[in-house]
């Protein structure tokens, strides 16, 4: 099997590990490329993301084309919530605008299993979604990953 299709670090995880893996898949989906994204699961990868179930990386690619097409200035905090062996629990918040210009704070929890090689075989995905006026943003800094000092969840009272 050729590098691109190893991520570490590999299962089964520390809490080191699961955080570090965490925060990568954090950085990833601020960096808002779907087709760099997609090479962090596995070829036939399953997912749950509300009431959508992409399977393998075009399905996912398509997912989040359309997602950030729709999720304008789009902000993510991830934080680790639970590690066992092959599978990380993580809650996070994201920030975004629709076209109208109304802000929205998304609150979720996923469940992520991972294969022997790091790619994300499984992920399911519960989200709320919470109109705030772009008073009450959090997530200020430039578009791409978050800055390593700018506030996580846990630190923003979230």
């Amino acid at each position: 099997m050729s590098n691109i299709e190893q991520r570490p670090p590999f299962p089964p995880f520390s809490v080191e590990d699961a955080i570090k893996k965490v925060r990568m898949a954090e950085d990833g989906w601020n960096g808002k490329n779907p087709e760099k994204v997609a090479l962090a699961y596995t070829p036939d990868s399953q997912w749950r993301n509300r009431s959508e179930f992409p399977k393998g990386r075009a399905e996912i690619i398509e997912f989040l084309t359309r997602k950030w097409q729709k999720e304008k200035d789009y902000r993510l905090i991830k934080e680790l919530w639970a590690t066992a062996g092959n599978r990380i629990a993580v809650r996070f918040a994201y920030e975004w605008h629709d076209e109208s210009g109304q802000w929205w704070r998304s609150y979720g929890n996923e469940n992520w299993e991972f294969d022997e090689n790091g790619l994300m075989a499984k992920r399911h995905a519960s989200i709320n979604d919470l109109k705030i006026a772009e008073s009450d943003r959090l997530f200020h800094w430039p578009s791409g990953p978050r800055p390593a000092d700018h506030p996580g969840l846990s630190e923003l009272g979230l």
